[in-house]
């Protein structure tokens, strides 16, 4: 096993992805090791098949909570696990194929550059794309602006990214939120604001159609709500957090953003 497979891992939060799981897992194995996953309760029984493939694969390791707790905690709990094993950051990648596999390499190598730094995915986006999610995302931009006061982070919403794990294991257990999809938007904007620096870097998004296996648990209404109330809360705390996100927007400008 190489240094980086040492201290870097690739980290699968899966809830109920159906086929698509495996097809993620093996594509992100040919890319780089160790892979790790962690079912979040799913029912649908797509651990199954990469449950068996860990079997021959000494690589890949499968953790499996017992109930649906949302993206942020299966994150969590794969990157407390990582931690006790050792392992200093984590690429963290959906499980439902959205993600691009043959970017692991390069954003592995940007974090192993620049170690303190969040390497965050600044997503490509092809003609697949539904319209209203990309308006949508416009918005999160301009409000994840204001709350980092400035640039530094290119797409709030994108999950492909790699995190220093400790600075991310500790931005999770000061707030209760973060657990579900605010978990990128909330994590991207506390990490900047406890001074860790930021590199964007272009990765292709791509959607799935029904019939090749693509599902989405996005709730419209539920969801939705969740997301204004994470930034009412971010755009509260930096009343009194004002100080951590101007000496970060300093830091930012003085290193240059990527």
């Amino acid at each position: 096993m190489s240094d980086a497979a040492r201290t870097h891992l690739v980290l699968v939060p899966s809830y109920n992805s159906g086929r698509l799981l495996l097809e993620t897992v093996r594509a992100a194995l040919a890319q780089w090791r160790p892979v790790w996953v962690v079912i979040d309760g799913s029912v649908d029984g797509s651990e199954r098949a990469v449950l068996e493939l860990a079997r021959t694969e000494a690589h890949l390791r499968v953790i499996i909570r017992p109930r649906n707790g949302g993206k942020g905690a299966a994150v969590l709990t794969g990157a407390q696990a990582a931690l006790a094993a050792g392992f200093t950051h984590a690429l963290v990648m959906d499980a439902d194929g959205q993600h691009p596999a043959d970017r692991i390499a390069a954003f592995m190598r940007a974090s192993l550059e620049s170690p303190r730094a969040l390497v965050l995915g600044r997503p490509v986006f092809g003609p697949e794309a539904p319209l209203v999610r990309l308006q949508g995302r416009k918005l999160s931009v301009g409000l994840v602006r204001w709350e980092i006061l400035g640039p530094g982070i290119d797409d709030p919403l994108f999950g492909f990214r790699v995190y220093p794990l400790m600075a991310l294991v500790a931005a999770m257990l000061r707030t209760r939120g973060a657990r579900h999809y605010d978990f990128d938007p909330e994590m991207a904007v506390r990490l900047v604001w406890a001074g860790v620096p930021t590199i964007n870097l272009p990765a292709a998004c791509r959607y799935r159609a029904a019939e090749e296996g693509g599902i989405s648990h996005f709730h419209y209404v539920r969801d939705n709500v969740r997301m204004v109330w994470l930034h009412a809360r971010l755009l509260v705390q930096l009343l009194w957090r004002w100080p951590d996100a101007r000496r970060a927007q300093v830091a930012r400008r003085v290193s240059g953003v990527r």
